[in-house]
């Protein structure tokens, strides 16, 4: 590998790295800006499922453009997006009459920018020449994981050492990476992205019952991957009554190191013939995590349980690809984008919804359970439904079994 193709991965990891931490820095914020700005349970998990519906719509348009549009202007708005809507998420509050509106507005810019992201990475990286593509693939998915470990560290740690008023600071100088990434992709040459040549078109797939399922169980992933990634920490110190550098470092940092051990095992054992038995095992396991943490008495073993959680799901998102591309082997890129709308489709309505559910349930005249406060018992009753989604894989997944067979 040249020089020059080293530094391209170097960027695209980068860029990997950039998406997970603009999808994964607000959840950390869910509290203070409840607390900060009076916002409900609702309109923080609208936020989740605003972030997540823009970056189903940015996959869709690139159906259509990514084989029309050159790819170094898009890569390159890409990284300038996510950069300039943390800028916008951490100032517009402050200078807008409606500090929520500032909020939306901040995620809408940032949340192109990662749809770009999600796209672009996988193409570029398949057009660099490498004796390994399978092997290059799989690690630039394991910045994923790693960018989502290193954002929970590093932000809780600074909001625990300087306080949670400080958040505007901690987004802006997190905004100076994806600055970073987007003058290296303007430097950079991008080869010309391998062309679709005798594929499978998109029409033809959509005729087929399979790939409905795949549809289907590519939002369940995304549903049951989201939900416990954007409430992990607010659940953790408001449902459970942990501190919030308990709830950021422990808890959710759990669920990230449990993501990272579970892609990197995934990616050297997942694409095999026991591929189905692995889905299955994650979506199971994952639906047995949801409702651990939920009503476990114990708040430490639920604790523990969203480590557990971080790893079985994180089989869910590329399990549902690699099941696709064995499926559709001469598919090209728009049946993966219309895969990563249907799981960004799904990581939107869930997490919204756990917002919306929280709300109802702490608002029932005379709520009571035990010692715990209307928003736990919300907050729990949430969680809790929210484990209907893996464990709708299920029989999604058995159906792909009959369709095959």
């Amino acid at each position: 590998m040249t020089k020059d193709s080293r530094f391209l991965v170097s960027c695209c990891h980068l860029g990997m790295f950039v998406q997970a931490m603009v999808i994964n820095l607000t959840p950390l914020l869910f509290i203070p800006l409840r607390e900060q700005f009076g916002l409900t349970f609702e309109q923080i998990g609208r936020l989740v499922l605003l972030n997540f519906l823009t970056q189903m719509v940015v996959d869709l348009v690139c159906t259509a453009l990514a084989d029309r549009v050159p790819t170094k202007p898009l890569v390159v708005a890409a990284n300038f997006l996510a950069a300039l809507g943390l800028v916008v998420f951490a100032t517009a509050p402050f200078v807008l009459d409606s500090p929520y509106a500032g909020l939306v507005l901040g995620t809408l810019i940032f949340s192109t920018g990662c749809g770009l992201l999600e796209v672009l990475l996988s193409p570029i990286i398949n057009a660099v020449p490498s004796e390994r593509k399978s092997g290059a693939m799989a690690l630039l998915h394991a910045f994923y994981p790693i960018g989502k470990v290193a954002v929970i560290i590093v932000t809780g740690l600074a909001l625990w050492l300087a306080g949670v008023a400080s958040w505007p600071a901690v987004v802006l100088i997190w905004a100076l990476v994806p600055l970073l990434n987007t003058l290296g992709f303007a430097l950079v040459r991008i080869p010309p992205l391998a062309p679709e040549q005798g594929g499978t078109g998109l029409l033809t797939m959509l005729r087929t019952p399979t790939l409905w399922l795949l549809l289907a169980a590519m939002a369940l992933a995304g549903a049951s991957e989201v939900t416990v990634a954007q409430w992990a920490s607010a659940y953790i110190e408001t449902g459970l009554g942990f501190s919030k550098v308990i709830a950021d470092l422990v808890g959710f940092g759990l669920f990230g190191v449990g993501m990272v051990i579970g892609r990197l095992w995934f990616a050297r054992h997942g694409e095999h013939e026991h591929l189905d038995a692995t889905m299955r095992l994650g979506a199971a396991a994952s639906a047995a995590c949801a409702v651990a943490m939920a009503t476990l008495p114990l708040p430490w073993l639920a604790l523990i349980m969203a480590g557990a959680s971080g790893f079985f799901v994180s089989m869910l998102w590329p399990g549902a690809l690699s099941l696709a591309a064995a499926r559709y082997p001469l598919a090209g890129a728009s049946l993966f984008a219309l895969l990563a709308a249907a799981g960004d489709g799904g990581g939107a309505l869930m997490p919204w919804g756990v917002g919306v559910i929280a709300d109802a349930v702490a608002h029932l005249p005379g709520i009571a359970l035990g010692d715990l406060t209307p928003e736990q018992i919300g907050l729990r009753a949430a969680l809790l439904v929210s484990a209907i989604c893996p464990a709708a894989l299920l029989p999604v997944l058995a159906a792909l079994r009959r369709q095959a067979r």
